[in-house]
């Protein structure tokens, strides 16, 4: 019959090594960093990266305008085909008026379901060409939601490799001081023969 004695490696007694002690404290400490540490590694860069993508994207938005224009003409080389619902946009020729300088055509993207005659919404920067929107803040908080869970991730991941390294090591310890220790005890149990 076997019995476990619980916290043995906490306890006082003459079976107790340096690295069941070392051994003990590393798996308190593994317990607290994965309890602790990892989300709140995970929390702190998720709010991080939340405050730079916002700013990044109020900076596009400041820099960029958004225009309703018309779909003049569809580019068939880039239109998707019959089925396709994958949901990217495809480039297409559009036009809009601004008040204060007239008329202006160029290439945008557009959503797939755009035909001709259809009004869209595009971004343009100082100089009017067309480029991507902005990130919305869906973008900004799948973003902010990835970086904080790889965050966590690779610091849980950083604790349990540390923590096989330290239990590589205390155990080639052990193993090392029971050699001693049985190099010290074997002549007194082997009697030796003359």
């Amino acid at each position: 019959m076997r019995t476990r004695v619980r916290g043995w490696r906490w306890r006082q007694n003459p079976l107790r090594r340096h690295s069941d002690v070392v051994e003990a404290w590393t798996a308190l400490l593994v317990a607290v960093l994965l309890c602790l540490g990892a989300p709140l590694a995970g929390v702190l860069a998720g709010w991080w990266a939340h405050d730079y993508a916002y700013t990044v994207a109020a900076a596009q938005r400041a820099r960029l305008h958004e225009v309703r224009a018309e779909v003049v003409g569809l580019d068939a080389a880039t239109q998707p085909g019959v089925g396709a619902g994958d949901g990217s946009a495809y480039r297409a020729t559009v036009r809009w008026t601004e008040p204060h300088s007239g008329r202006h055509t160029t290439t945008a993207p557009v959503p797939p379901q755009s035909r001709q005659g259809s009004v869209v919404e595009i971004w343009l920067d100082s100089r009017g060409r067309a480029v991507p929107a902005p990130p919305g803040d869906t973008a900004v908080w799948q973003h902010a939601v990835t970086m904080g869970a790889c965050a966590a991730g690779g610091t849980a991941g950083t604790v349990l490799l540390g923590n096989a390294v330290v239990r590589r090591t205390a155990t080639r310890h052990r193993m090392a001081e029971w050699e001693r220790d049985w190099a010290r005890t074997e002549p007194e149990w082997r009697p030796r023969r003359l």
